[in-house]
Order: structure tokens, then sequence, then C-alpha cells
């Protein structure tokens, strides 16, 4: 290249540099202005009629703040953005027309089609499964009233208490704006700088450090619509509720050393198994659960019951079971159906209303709004997995993907022409009414309650609810997170930050993340939940997956009563060898291997059962069984060991061998397994 060109490439490159340079722009530093440039002077609270009171509509900072951040991805989700679904059905097990007048509600044994969607909150449509982060647990009832949406979480609390913060939190937690890096993780700098700056999340980031950050399963995986609601009954008469959607398997997790090398392996963990186990007729259940508070105990207790980042003790206000969802059918196409699927908070039925909770009065914005951009038109219930199951009547038209054509040449109310049709419904048959709540106050910008400066009480006692074992794992997931942290200023108030929850805890974090310990205690307060902790949590062998690490001259008969055993109690098995194809036992017996050793990895699995055999490369597949055994016996899992696979596993000083189940002078081993799979973790081992 001449002298003349390469400095007309130059030229171009500052050219292009200053034609950018108009765009470069510094927020931070000066004071904050909407993009109109009018001064702000509140970006904390939404305006409401009252401290109390329901967010008004006129509120145009919150309005423009949130439909800007709802724009901010194309085309996928901003948060959410990973998941899958599945089709079923929820039956009522009990009436609940005392509290509310919802059809589905009414008549026990009453069966209503649901669609319901699992999804991560951090990462993009490319992250893994089993990243530490709470879950979506959304839930669609195609009623005889029309659709209800009833949008969970895995935790019981949210993250904020107003919802002017939803853009913030998760500008912080995902990924760093100049790098795109770290996907699915809040193990970063500006996460946990927006922690310690906003000390309501306390709470939240308990259960996100604890076992509840990282499901085994969505099948073993709790569901908590985190708002506070109102049934309305037939006679106007208002109650207070939250629902929590309760696994019938249990609530149990990965460790984090398995969720880690899962995200690896097999970042679609969570959606095989949801797939696997509807194909195999091991339908995923869950019970419906309802929390009651009577519209005059709303000021009974030590927190707002408004506070999304404060739960309902469910030993204070008990969970009452009215009935149960079984999920039983795949979408048939991921992307129509998963994909395009909506949620709205306020796609309410009759006899269900908003409360004042300031985070659902902005979700009942955001949602709908957030789909109409990523969807690209309003017309989000014409698609087939939204559309109602009841006939629809109205009057909005035309816009993209309007698949519904309508022959009417009316088409506004009020008319005379069509006799002013579609026409009005009074609630007295059937319309939706809102609750008539008396409103009144000051147009203010403030907490609802002197309580929701209380950011560490429930902190403490979900810590205080914690065994042992989940105390140590949510230091693990602490220190494991602040690792990544490079300011020591951050990880120095993160450790102050949860001394108001625990000081021993903070100590532990402190020590091996390269800051002082705390200089002060925490808060004291001594109240637990025991249904908190996963160790209160029921626990079964059925669909727990075991692994079956097995060659040639295997004593048939042992291993046809174990898988006998297995298949009585709905377990699931995968055989694992050297290579693909039949496994010969001794006696002719015949299994076939459906993973490899390269193909598949110790962490997938609940549980090991080890048959041994010959094969043709014998040191090489002896080193992959006890690879296999060893990372399995370090994740305190259930080991079974045959009668061929004795000299794998021997008794030493430096381990007990809790867990592990010997078949040899054993005629009850498979009925031992199997309880030792049902038990899942044998925490006590050495």
């Amino acid at each position: 290249m001449d002298e003349s060109s390469n400095n007309r490439k130059h030229h171009a490159k500052d050219e292009k540099d200053e034609q950018l340079e108009q765009y470069r722009e510094q927020n931070t530093g000066g004071d904050m202005t909407s993009d109109a440039g009018m001064k702000i002077s509140n970006d904390r609270w939404s305006l409401r009629a009252g401290k109390r009171g329901p967010t008004l509509f006129q509120d145009f900072h919150f309005y423009k703040k949130q439909s800007h951040f709802n724009r901010e991805r194309i085309p996928e989700k901003v948060v959410h953005a990973r998941g899958d679904g599945a089709y079923g059905e929820f039956e009522l097990y009990k009436s609940m027309k005392h509290v509310t007048k919802a059809h589905f509600l009414q008549e026990p044994g009453c069966k209503t089609p649901v669609f319901v969607r699992f999804s991560t909150f951090i990462g993009s449509k490319g992250a893994k499964d089993t990243a530490i982060d709470i879950r979506g647990f959304a839930t669609k009832f195609y009623t005889q009233e029309g659709n209800y949406d009833m949008l969970g979480l895995s935790f019981a609390i949210f993250a904020i208490m107003d919802a002017m913060k939803f853009s913030d939190l998760t500008h912080a937690v995902k990924p760093n704006p100049r790098t795109g890096v770290p996907q699915a993780t809040v193990a970063h700098d500006n996460a946990w700088d927006y922690i310690t700056s906003n000390q309501e999340i306390a709470h939240f980031v308990m259960w996100l450090m604890s076992n509840r950050g990282r499901p085994r399963s969505w099948r073993m995986m709790e569901g908590y619509p985190v708002n506070t609601f109102r049934l309305i009954n037939d006679q106007g008469k208002s109650t207070f509720v939250r629902f929590v959607w309760k696994p019938v398997l249990g609530v149990h997790s990965l460790l984090l050393d398995e969720a880690n090398i899962i995200g690896g392996v097999d970042p679609d963990f969570h959606r095989r198994d949801l797939h696997d186990a509807i194909r195999k007729g091991a339908y995923p259940e869950y019970e419906l659960g309802v929390q009651l508070i009577a519209e005059e105990d709303e000021f009974k207790y030590d927190f707002d019951i408004l506070d999304d980042t404060k739960f309902w003790p469910e030993n204070v206000i008990p969970v009452e079971i009215i009935g149960k969802m079984t999920l039983n059918r795949l979408v048939d196409n991921h992307f129509a159906e998963e994909e395009q699927s909506s949620f709205d908070p306020s796609t309410l039925v009759p006899g269900i209303d908003f409360s004042n909770d300031p985070v659902l009065q902005g979700r009942s914005f955001a949602y709908r709004d957030t789909d109409y951009h990523r969807l690209g038109t309003a017309n989000i219930n014409q698609i087939p997995v939204n559309k109602p199951i009841v006939e629809t009547n109205f009057n909005q038209r035309e816009g993209v993907a309007r698949h519904r054509i309508d022959v009417d040449s009316v088409h506004y109310h009020e008319n005379a022409l069509a006799d002013n049709t579609p026409s009005e419904t009074p609630p007295e048959k059937g319309g939706y009414a809102h609750y008539p709540e008396k409103v009144e106050g000051h147009k203010t910008r403030e907490r609802p309650s002197e309580s929701y400066f209380d950011f560490f009480s429930q902190p403490r006692l979900f810590w205080n609810s914690m065994s042992s074992v989940e105390k140590q794992h949510i230091v693990e997931t602490f220190i494991f997170h602040l690792g990544y942290v490079q300011s020591e200023m951050v990880r120095q108030k993160v450790v102050d930050m949860f001394a108001n929850v625990d000081q021993e805890m903070a100590a532990a974090i402190a020590a091996d993340v390269g800051v002082n310990p705390p200089s002060h205690g925490n808060v004291p307060v001594s109240k637990s939940s025991p249904v908190l902790s996963e160790s209160n949590s029921p626990s079964y062998a059925y669909t727990r997956k075991v692994g079956i690490l097995i060659a040639d001259g295997f004593n048939g008969e042992e291993v046809r009563r174990t898988l006998d055993a297995f298949k009585q109690h709905g377990v699931f098995t995968e055989v694992v060898s050297s290579k693909l194809g039949p496994i010969k036992g001794s006696d002719g017996t015949t299994v076939k291997a459906e993973k490899t050793f390269v193909s598949t990895y110790s962490v997938l699995y609940d549980a090991l059962y080890i048959v041994g055999g010959s094969t043709h490369n014998q040191a090489n597949f002896d080193h992959h069984v006890k690879h296999f055994m060893n990372e399995a016996y370090k994740h305190y899992k259930p080991i079974g060991i045959a009668t061929t696979a004795q000299n794998y596993l021997q008794t030493s000083q430096a381990n007990n061998l809790a867990g592990v189940v010997f078949a040899a002078n054993n005629p009850d081993f498979a009925k031992d397994f199997v309880a030792a799979i049902a038990k899942a973790r044998f925490w006590d081992r050495k």
C-alpha cells in the first residue's frame, strides 16, 4: 500500500471517529433528567394516592421510564428470555366460593386447561438452565370467564419494593454493558454495587444465594406469585391473598459445583428433564395453595402485607391447599407456542383483583406493554397459545398479525346501528368490576409504611430457618460470586451489609474474599419458619435419575431384580458403558447402553448403580467408573455397588461410606438402594 493510500485510510478513520464522537455522552456525574431534559426529583417511588394507595396513571415519569426499558431488547424478552413450557390441567380440590366468585374456583372437581412457562431471569435465550438465578413460573388458566394469568417466581419474595426500580435492577444484574460479560449470573461488580446500594434487596439475595437459586428440576421447584391480590366473593367482600404452587415431589436443589458443571456439559438440563418426564408419563404435579388475610387484619402483622420484599411466613399465615395442576403435554412447536406465549398480571377474571401492592401496580402496565413491543402487535390474544377458550367480542381492529376476519361494519361503542353491541355485562351477571376500595390522600412519592424500612428482619428469619448444611451452602455461594467482584470496596460493603443478617455468616464470607470482618452485629431476630428449609421437604425416588455403569459379564439375576425395583418405584435410568449397544450378562441377560462415558457426566445423575464387568479396554472402563463414582461420592449422592463391582470402593478411615449400598450378602439390596435414592443426599458422609 503506497503512502497516499495509507494517509487516506487514516483520514477516513479520523472522520469516522469524529462522526461518532457527537454520540458519545456520559450520564454519570450530573443531575438526573428525563430524555426531554426535565430534572427528576424522585426516581425511587411511584406516584400514589396516599402512602399506601394505588399508583396513579398520571405518573408519566414511571410510565416513560418503564416503557423505554420494555423496548431495550429485540426480539427476545428483556428478562425471562430463556424458558420452556407445557400444557396441562388444574383440578380444584375444594370450593373457594366463600372468598371468591371466580368460576374455576367454585366447584370441587372443576378442571381448567392451563399452559405453564418456566424460565430464568438474567440470562439470554442462549444462556444455561442451571445458572444461579430466580426462575419464572407463569401459569395461564383458560377459564370459562376468559384467560387468567398467574405470574409467579421461584422465590416467595421480590427484589424491589416499587416498580420504579424494574429497569435499575435489571440493568445492574445483566451483563456488563461494555463487555457483555458475564452471562446468566450476578457474579460481577455492577450487580453487587446495586445490591449494597439498595439494601431492600437483602431478603431476595438470601434466597438467591441459598439452594433455591439452583433447583434440581422445574418439577421440584415452588412457584410464588409474589404480589398481594384480593379475592372478591358474591357479596362483594374482599380478602387479601397470596398464592403458592407446591411441587408434589418436594423442593430439591443442585449443589453449586454440580450446577456449574451441568451448565457447561448440558445447558438444556432443566428443559430436557421436563421433556423426559412428560414423555415417560411421569407428569409434573403442583398443588395450589392460598394464604388468606381478612380485610380487617391488614395491619395485624409486623410487616406490611403489600411489601413484596417480605414473605408471609407459613407458620403465621398457613397455606391452604385448594387444588392440583398436572402438566401432561409438551408443545408441538417451541417458537409458535412457548416463545409467543404472553403473560400479563392484569389478565384477570371476576373474583380476583389487585391490591395496592406497588410492584403489582407497575406490573399491570409493564408486562402487556413489553409484549406489545416484543411480539410486534397488540393482537397478542389471537396467537393460538394465548387465545381464550371462550367467545370474544371487542371493538379493537387491525394491526399486525390480525388473524380474525371481522365482518361487522360497526366497531365502536356506543352505537345504534348494531343495537349498542357488543354490550356491557353488569357485575351481577358476570361482568368484571374492581373492588370499590376507598382511596384518598395527597399525591406522593414515598414508602407506603414504616415497615418498608426494615430490610433485615426477614432475611435473618430465612437464615435462622436453614439447616447447618444449607447455611454453609449460602456462605459458599456468596464467596463464589464475590470472588468475581474486582472492587474491594464493593466486597467490603457486601460483608458489612450482610452482617445485619448474621455476623458469623458475614465473617466467614469476609475471610475468603479478602476484606475485613464486619465491625457490627446482626439485627436481633430469633424467629424461624421451618418450611423454608429443604431438609423439611418430602423426597422420593420417583423420577430420580440413576446412571447404570456396566460392562459385559454382569450378574444378570441381580441386575434384573434391581431394574425391576427401579421400574416399580418410577426411578428413571440410563445405561452407560464404553460403547453404545447391547451389554451381555453372565447368564445371557442383555441391557442396551444408551450413553458412553464420553457423552455423559456423573453430575447428570441423582445416583449411580455401579455394576462393572469386563470389556476390551478394561483400564479405560475402570478409570471412567472411578471418576464417575468419586464425583458422585463428593456430591453426597447415593451409590449402589453390585457384587461384580466391590473392588471399585473400599472402606477406609478417610470415608464412612454413608449412602453407599452394597449388594454382596444383602438380599434387600434393591429395596435399600431405592430408599437411599429417595433420601437423595447423605450430608453425614466423610
